[in-house]
């Protein structure tokens, strides 16, 4: 699997497997979008568009099918509790 992480805009992590053809978008938000059946020159294409949501807008979520991500949608974002930065307390 091949991961692109980005660091500004609305699209932040982008994987894509290769035996598959699974593409999954990590949205700013923490949601997750998978698409199948994605050639890897697309995947390459997103990676090095200048606007990856506008890239993805245009050239793939109307093109592909969705699919269920890889990886779950809490796994992907940021924690959503404070127990997800800390641990639980042992009493």
């Amino acid at each position: 699997m091949t991961t692109k992480m980005f660091t500004s805009g609305r699209l932040r992590k982008v994987e894509y497997d290769l035996a598959s053809r699974q593409l999954d978008l990590c949205w700013d938000n923490g949601t997750v979008t998978a698409y199948k059946h994605v050639p890897e020159e697309v995947f390459r294409r997103l990676c090095s568009a200048p606007n990856p949501a506008a890239y993805w807008e245009d050239r793939i979520a109307e093109e592909y099918p969705k699919g269920t991500p890889m990886v779950p949608e809490k796994a992907a974002g940021a924690p959503k509790d404070l127990r997800d930065l800390f641990g639980g307390v042992d009493d």
